[in-house]
């Protein structure tokens, strides 16, 4: 949007990218990470009824999607249930309670990927590759992502969807809404299994990681359509490909 100011004619949008930008350094990765801030940044909202198109269009993908993957892979899940249940005690699914659109608490679900009672002594924030309490299958299940693959009974029943930002667990939101200013903003819409800040970046492991993520999750929910959705995900499965996700 063009603005005048004192005779000076500027553009309000290229004066907030320009700030942005300074945000990213000069190495290969931050070069990269700009790139694709540039290229989403560009994706417009077409007209003033769009949100009720949008979401109904991202609802319908999500609905498809996690369908389709719940039916194809049902063999594969199946074969997993099995294989965590053969290597150690305890159940083959982990149900874990997270925070959603609005502030909602419901509850994921995912392979168990560590031993049982890995909590005992409380939770943890920043669970890494490395951690000790991995089993030897729960840490190729976290390295290729196959843990989350029963997340898709979530998206189907609308507590999360196929891309958005990733959901964090209660016993922390209030931690993290205290420490970085505008993290609260995150839960305007679903979380999701994958979404522009996981394409990015690795686990969180240390604040600054959370304040990374934070500002493509942002920007995610404002430029936020069925096609970048869509461009997401064929990025998602790319990362995981070449096993470049953590």
């Amino acid at each position: 949007m063009m603005h005048k100011l004192g005779g000076i004619i500027y553009d309000q949008g290229s004066m907030r990218m320009n700030n942005l930008r300074t945000q990213f350094t000069t190495s290969e990765t931050y070069a990269t990470e700009w790139e694709r801030f540039q290229l989403v940044w560009a994706y417009e909202h077409p007209s003033s009824d769009w949100h009720k198109r949008r979401d109904a269009l991202k609802r319908a993908l999500d609905v498809a999607g996690s369908a389709a993957g719940l039916v194809a892979l049902s063999p594969v899940m199946a074969l997993l249930a099995g294989a965590v249940k053969l290597e150690s005690r305890g159940p083959a699914f982990y149900r874990q309670e997270r925070v959603g659109r609005g502030g909602r608490v419901f509850t994921m679900y995912k392979y168990r990927s560590m031993i049982v009672d890995a909590e005992a002594d409380g939770p943890r924030w920043c669970a890494g590759a490395a951690d000790h309490r991995l089993t030897r299958l729960g840490a190729f299940l976290r390295r290729t992502h196959l843990d989350e693959v029963p997340q898709l009974w979530n998206v189907l029943k609308g507590d999360m969807s196929l891309v958005g930002p990733r959901p964090e667990r209660p016993c922390f939101i209030e931690e993290l809404e205290r420490l970085i200013p505008g993290y609260a903003k995150r839960h305007r819409v679903k979380p999701g299994m994958t979404g522009l800040a996981q394409v990015h970046y690795r686990y969180d492991a240390t604040l600054e990681d959370v304040r990374r993520k934070l500002r493509f999750d942002r920007l995610y929910i404002r430029r936020m359509c069925l096609w970048l959705d869509l461009r997401i995900l064929a990025w998602t499965f790319a990362v995981v490909a070449s096993r470049r996700g953590q």
